[in-house]
């Protein structure tokens, strides 16, 4: 409990700090201002799934996250998570994330995907992404596992709606998960299959 305590606090601070230095940055809500900062990687023990990064003052891309985690993120201004995993997926985790999101009081918002024509990768994910962030009250969580998904849903994000270069989109999505060099589903991947485009920027890692 002291460490969580600790984290919860570290939080906080990074948080209060970045303000100071970026006073007119927001993503989220309609009135989103100000360039897209890099990410910034945080601790993951005991609190999601493989990675855990922030960007910004109001948004937080992971892996699944515990109880915990979605407890602590609620204390830190958390008003909408944003989920990718796929039922089958979700079955398996060891508790209803659904039911403790609206519990703390957040809106969950349900994308599940698997780059399958029932659960495709597509331009309508992002768009359903892009509202959930402008729609958003406070700060926003996505994730999916282990944030590969995430990473590949928020560079097709930042190229269509925030108009961030293709090359820095990437750039920036490789420091949270993107693993372009390494992986990929089918004959592209999935950032490709968001925008609906090939990007000769992104790598194409082992099928």
């Amino acid at each position: 409990m002291h460490v969580n305590i600790m984290r919860l606090a570290c939080f906080a601070a990074m948080s209060t700090a970045t303000s100071g230095v970026c006073t007119a940055q927001r993503l989220t809500g309609p009135h989103s201002t100000g360039s897209v900062p890099a990410p910034v990687a945080l601790d993951t023990r005991g609190l999601f799934q493989e990675k855990f990064a922030r960007v910004g003052d109001d948004v937080f891309i992971s892996g699944q996250p515990t109880e915990q985690g979605l407890r602590e993120l609620r204390a830190q201004g958390v008003t909408t998570v944003v989920n990718l995993r796929s039922p089958p997926e979700m079955s398996r985790v060891p508790f209803d994330e659904a039911a403790l999101v609206k519990e703390l009081g957040m809106e969950y918002v349900y994308l599940p995907m698997r780059g399958t024509p029932e659960l495709p990768y597509s331009p309508a994910a992002v768009k359903s992404f892009a509202a959930a962030m402008s729609g958003a009250k406070g700060k926003v969580l996505l994730h999916c596992t282990i944030a590969w998904r995430a990473s590949h849903l928020w560079a097709a994000y930042l190229i269509q709606y925030r108009e961030v270069p293709v090359a820095t989109a990437l750039e920036q999505a490789r420091m949270i998960n993107l693993m372009d060099d390494m992986r990929m589903d089918g004959d592209r991947q999935p950032v490709e299959a968001f925008l609906g485009r090939a990007l000769a920027e992104v790598g194409h890692g082992k099928r």
